[in-house]
């Protein structure tokens, strides 16, 4: 068990250099006080609140950074198991197919494997993130007008890598020992959400039944 826990945060697993905040910035304090209560135990759904006095771009920015972060290197570690061959089409089970599109090569929605849309995806959001644009880092720097509409959009797609990796490499999960991770990962994830009420309800849909169940 510890070795297959060991492997779930085996950096070596994931797609993209982890993203970190510059010491001494305000950022960077939001992202060890957030740390600090996740580890301490504390209800999820209360972690995810925003503190008073905090601004909630700037909390909203530290969630997404570390949900890409936590997501990127879920899906490193399964990618094995997720190929050309296995998973064809990005999908989350019969009902579901989800198309890439980003406006610069992929205009229209198109039909990708998995693996593919992962890259594109995880490329995609790497790009965002660094963006001073968007993602501004600097004190007094503000946050675009459009800055909630792109975490939408970024929290929508990891959305659907959690729907992939759920719905077809379950079993790879629970044989690696990572299950209880994996649903904390999720968990948290879905309570912030749901918080700031960033992610379409229909976009939920897949994983009803079990969030309903893990997430009380």
């Amino acid at each position: 068990m510890a070795l297959c826990l060991k492997q779930v945060f085996n950096k070596d697993k994931t797609f993209r250099p982890r993203k970190k905040f510059e010491p001494g910035t305000q950022r960077f304090e939001l992202h060890k006080k957030a740390q600090a209560s996740l580890k301490s135990g504390l209800d999820l759904k209360a972690v995810v609140q925003l503190p008073p006095g905090e601004n909630i771009n700037d909390w909203i920015a530290v969630h997404l950074v570390d949900f890409f972060n936590r997501i990127n290197l879920i899906y490193g570690t399964m990618s094995e198991f997720c190929t050309e061959k296995s998973c064809p089409i990005m999908s989350g089970g019969l009902k579901y197919e989800y198309r890439w599109q980003d406006d610069y090569r992929y205009k229209r929605p198109t039909k990708l494997s998995a693996p593919q849309y992962m890259c594109m995806l995880m490329d995609w959001i790497e790009t965002l993130i660094n963006n001073e644009d968007i993602f501004p880092t600097r004190i007094g720097v503000p946050f675009p007008k459009n800055f909630q509409q792109v975490c939408t959009k970024i929290l929508t797609r990891l959305f659907r890598v959690f729907v992939h990796v759920y719905i077809h490499h379950f079993d790879s999960i629970i044989s690696m020992g990572a299950e209880a991770h994996v649903n904390t990962c999720y968990k948290h994830f879905y309570y912030f959400i749901s918080e700031f009420s960033l992610v379409d309800q229909r976009e939920l849909e897949p994983l009803k039944e079990m969030t309903e169940r893990i997430c009380h």
